[in-house]
C-alpha cells in the first residue's frame, strides 16, 4: 500500500451513496480514491506525518463542540457549469464544524485559503472529468432522488493519495449530543 499523502476532515453522508454513487464513479475523483459520499470540514489538512494522538485529541473535542443534527439534501447546485454538488440544508452546522477545526489548528485553511467562502456541498461531478452537458443530465437524474434526509452524528480524520482506493480511515470524530427540540429528537 502506497504511504498517505495527504489527509482531509470529512462529514461522509452514507444515505447520499444510493442517490450519487454511479455517478460520483465517474465524475468525482474523490469516490475513485476511496473516498465516500461527503461534505468536507477541512481540506487539505495536516501532513499524515503530523498525525499523532494529540493532532485526533484536538479534532475530537472541536468537533464534539458541534452537536449532532439533522439535515437534508434537498436541491442540486452549481459553482459555475463546472461542479455539480448537493446544498445541504441548513447548512450552518457543517460551517459551524469547518470553524471549530480550523480554531483548533489556525495554521490550516480550507482548500489552502482559495476561497473567501467555503460553502458546505456534497460533490456529485464535475465538468472535467465528463462534460456540463452530462452534468446536467445527471442533475436530472439525482434531482428526482431527492430529499436525501440524514442525521449527522460524526466527522472522519481520513488520508490517503491520488492512487485508487488509497484513502482510509484515520479515526472517527464523533460530535456532540444533538440539542433536543420541542419536537423532539
Amino acid at each position: 500500500m502506497v504511504e498517505p499523502t495527504q489527509t482531509a476532515v470529512i462529514v461522509p453522508v452514507a444515505a447520499a451513496e444510493p442517490a450519487v454513487a454511479d455517478h460520483r464513479s465517474r465524475l468525482d475523483q474523490s469516490a475513485a480514491w476511496g473516498v465516500p459520499a461527503h461534505v468536507t470540514v477541512l481540506y487539505p489538512f495536516v501532513p499524515p506525518a503530523d498525525v499523532d494522538p494529540d493532532v485526533v485529541r484536538r479534532l475530537r473535542e472541536a468537533c464534539a463542540a458541534v452537536p449532532a443534527f439533522d439535515c437534508a439534501f434537498a436541491e442540486c447546485a452549481w459553482f459555475g457549469d463546472d461542479v455539480l454538488w448537493l446544498a445541504p440544508e441548513p447548512d450552518r452546522p457543517f460551517r459551524a464544524l469547518t470553524e471549530r477545526v480550523c480554531d483548533a489548528f489556525p495554521g490550516v485553511l480550507p482548500y489552502g485559503g482559495r476561497f473567501e467562502d467555503v460553502v458546505p456541498h456534497l460533490t456529485v461531478g464535475e465538468a472535467r472529468l465528463g462534460s456540463a452537458a452530462e452534468l446536467r443530465r445527471v442533475a436530472a437524474e439525482v434531482g428526482v432522488a431527492l430529499p436525501v434526509a440524514t442525521r449527522i452524528d460524526r466527522a472522519r480524520l481520513i488520508a490517503g493519495t491520488d492512487h485508487p482506493g488509497s484513502w482510509r480511515t484515520v479515526a472517527e470524530l464523533p460530535l456532540g449530543p444533538p440539542i433536543p427540540t420541542l419536537a423532539g429528537n
